[in-house]
């Protein structure tokens, strides 16, 4: 006799949930999650880098992806935008708005995959808050770093003349979702394995990113696309950018994504969710920053230049502009 199986444990109660599966990943700041606000101290001639990033079902994560992945994910998403500013993460808040649902399953692998990153990221949870809704599930989460004051690298430095660099590679995650979706049926499980993984779990820039202090001019981390965000530095740096298409790192597996599609080459630019850092420095500072590179073990690839001017290109070998429909992801 065929027996159904039985019915996910339900998620508990609010404090419930905070008492069993969240208190314990709290630091000593986050006062066991006992009390309304958390208290942490900031060193002298340092500044507290604040920042905060959400993704919900169906949108920025799949509804059937592993929970712990998504706990992942979220987490080093915000990580990332403090890497982009050149911050050391310390602490983050958690917001939970899950669909009783999930069940209580759900909740404990989420929060295992946010200890499991606590250990390997050096952060502590300090508090937050958990609700209910009928859906989609939607997670928020506020992350906290420190830069030595001054040291901190914005979006707003660029020159012209600078050099534009990239950590990584591009295209990875936009390949994986494409697989998720049903495309590049074709392509060796190992490739689809490895863009898939790329895109359920980033890999913020925690030690790169504090390196460049000093030596890069302007940074941002590639979340809505390459093309998207090196948008952002021009129009607040007030310079134009072109990228070389030819010059853009791919990892093998997107390489051999491309051979099947040689045509979505360019949407490698403008795909997002690669979570790289994209920078740009002075040209005679090129040794200065593969040493760096050599140094955290992150590859960097000189991708471009800032000129004058405003907007971003994209070209080809001979330097002929290649038209793109969007720059990247728009969220409304």
């Amino acid at each position: 006799m065929v027996k159904n199986p039985a019915p996910a444990e339900a998620a508990p109660g609010e404090f419930e949930r905070i008492r069993r599966y969240f208190a314990p990943l709290a630091g000593p700041g986050g006062l066991g999650l006992t009390d309304d606000a958390a208290l942490v101290d900031c060193r002298a001639e340092h500044r507290l880098v604040v920042t905060a990033d959400a993704i919900v079902a169906g949108v920025h994560f799949l509804p059937d992806d592993p929970p712990d992945l998504v706990a992942k994910k979220l987490l080093r998403v915000n990580l990332s935008d403090l890497a982009a500013m050149g911050a050391r993460p310390l602490y983050y808040l958690l917001t939970t708005a899950l669909p009783p649902a999930l069940g209580a399953d759900w909740v404990a692998a989420f929060a295992r995959g946010l200890g499991e990153d606590q250990r390997l990221y050096g952060v502590e949870l300090l508090g937050g808050d958990s609700v209910s809704t009928p859906g989609p599930a939607s997670l928020s989460l506020t992350a906290i770093g420190e830069v030595a004051a001054g040291a901190e690298i914005r979006r707003s430095g660029a020159r012209p003349g600078d050099d534009l660099w990239v950590s990584g590679t591009i295209g990875d995650a936009h390949l994986g979702l494409g697989i998720l979706r049903g495309g590049y049926a074709q392509l060796a499980a190992e490739h689809r394995a490895a863009l898939i993984r790329r895109f359920q779990l980033p890999e913020p820039r925690v030690t790169l990113g504090p390196a460049l202090a000093g030596v890069a001019h302007a940074m941002i981390d590639v979340s809505d696309g390459l093309l998207a965000d090196l948008g952002h530095i021009c129009e607040t740096s007030h310079v134009a950018a072109v990228v070389e298409l030819g010059a853009l790192p791919l990892s093998g597996a997107a390489r051999a994504a491309v051979a099947l599609e040689p045509a979505g080459a360019s949407r490698l630019a403008t795909g997002g969710d690669d979570y790289e850092l994209l920078f740009t420095i002075a040209p005679e500072a090129a040794d200065i920053v593969r040493g760096l590179s050599a140094g955290v073990g992150v590859a960097v690839t000189r991708i471009g230049r800032i000129e004058g001017g405003d907007g971003v290109r994209l070209t080809d070998l001979a330097g002929r502009d290649i038209a793109v429909e969007r720059a990247g992801y728009r969220h409304f």
